[in-house]
């Protein structure tokens, strides 16, 4: 081999990088990959397509050339296990086990018991279903350990089911309960040893909100300021900030829910991008904050307020923009300092957009709900470089790994590029 061949492999090498959990590498939908695919089609730069049993919410995670994807048998199957953890080979689409995760799927709305995604870190992944069951294996599909979240602390009481995602960090899994639309139980957030299963603390947590507004279908993201950290979890009308080695509330903020209506159930989840924290609620208002004090900062940790916020997708930003797509289509890129409209109202392909956009490349890739990606052009100009139809139902985000991307869809799980 020549030294321009091998000096070539070992930059490949370094650029690739694995997506471990719903939200990417570093849990805002970023990727740092090159070289990405910018058209396909269901015939063209295609590597590969593995059939599905039904449709997923739930994102493929990747790691260390697997894929392991959180999996419904259709919701009318009359099968005892109807929920199923897989791993599949990366490079060539091949089924390497599949290991039970229980019963009980059922559709609610467009969710099934399939929709939080895996968190893996290479050598172990987890996985939780919407039916409360939290199972943990190895790579090659030894179970270590299993609980079941409902029998422990009770009914799950979301309008429409269970969709939250575990966070992996430093040795442990932290899981948000955010209900009260069919519960009188409160909400809670539970840090569980990632080793052997045990819950190391559960605190609860209590907001103003009513009725349904106590829902949330978001999953817990990571504040790193270097020395520490906090986990902010999205919600119940309000944000907030805790210490992870204690579960303790250090900061809040409110003005997610200016009327105090009762139907506020939130979906997007929180977005970090260094110390800025955007918070999606029920379309308005999306909060920028950056949270720096304790105790109740909705007024000095508030940086700006934006009216055309989404319900579902969740933002992208890369540090000085922020890319907003609303259920309808609809783009905005926003100043990520100040808030201002860089350009706002850009139609993208008509549709319903349920997953969340991700960033790399340079590009946004933005899929809608009849399997179309629509690839935007980065940066302060709005240009549609790509529109490539999969022709499929998809609710799932799409992941990037190895010079992949990955989409799933109701029919497949598709790996798109060389």
């Amino acid at each position: 081999m020549s030294l321009r061949a091998a000096l070539a492999i070992l930059a490949l090498a370094a650029a690739v990088q694995d997506w471990p959990a719903w939200r990417g590498p570093s849990g805002n939908g970023v990727s740092t990959e090159t070289n990405l695919p910018l058209t396909w089609s269901r015939n063209e730069h295609i590597a590969w397509k593995l059939a599905m049993p039904s449709f997923s919410g739930s994102t493929p995670v990747v790691a260390g050339g697997r894929i392991f994807l959180n999996v419904a048998e259709d919701v009318h199957s009359r099968e005892a296990v109807t929920l199923h953890l897989w791993c599949v080979d990366r490079d060539s689409g091949t089924l390497l086990w599949q290991r039970p995760l229980g019963g009980g799927n059922r559709q609610e709305r467009k969710q099934n018991m399939s929709s939080p995604s895996p968190v893996t870190d290479g050598r172990r992944v987890w996985v939780m279903t919407g039916t409360g069951v939290l199972k943990a294996f190895d790579v090659a599909g030894t179970e270590l350990w299993a609980r079941d979240i409902q029998q422990d602390y009770g009914r799950f009481g979301q309008n429409y089911g269970y969709g939250s995602s575990p966070l992996l960090y430093r040795g442990s899994l932290y899981i948000e309960v955010l209900h009260g639309m069919h519960t009188s139980d409160p909400s809670y957030l539970l840090r569980i040893d990632a080793d052997t299963g045990r819950t190391r603390w559960r605190v609860e947590r209590r907001t103003p909100a009513r009725s349904e507004s106590h829902d949330a279908y978001t999953t817990p993201a990571l504040l790193d300021r270097g020395a520490s950290a906090e986990i902010v979890i999205l919600g119940g009308d309000v944000i907030t900030g805790h210490d992870p080695e204690s579960g303790q509330e250090l900061w809040r903020a409110s003005g997610l829910n200016p009327d105090h209506d009762g139907n506020y159930r939130i979906v997007a989840s929180p977005v970090v991008f260094g110390d800025l924290v955007i918070a999606p609620t029920r379309e308005r208002p999306m909060l920028a904050l950056r949270p720096i004090g304790r105790g109740d900062v909705t007024t000095s940790a508030l940086l700006w307020s934006f009216g055309n916020g989404p319900d579902v997708p969740t933002p992208v930003a890369d540090g000085s923009l922020v890319y907003v797509i609303r259920d309808n289509g609809i783009m905005y890129c926003l100043d990520a300092k100040t808030g201002r409209e860089v350009y706002g109202r850009h139609r993208l392909r008509p549709g319903t957009y349920s997953a969340s956009p991700v960033l790399a490349d340079g590009r946004i890739y933005a899929t809608n709900e009849d399997g179309v990606t629509t690839v935007v052009k980065a940066g302060a100009e709005f240009q549609v470089l790509a529109e490539n139809d999969l022709d499929d139902y998809t609710l799932s985000s799409p992941a990037i790994a190895g010079g992949r991307i990955f989409i799933r869809t109701t029919k497949y799980l598709w790996a798109i590029g060389r």
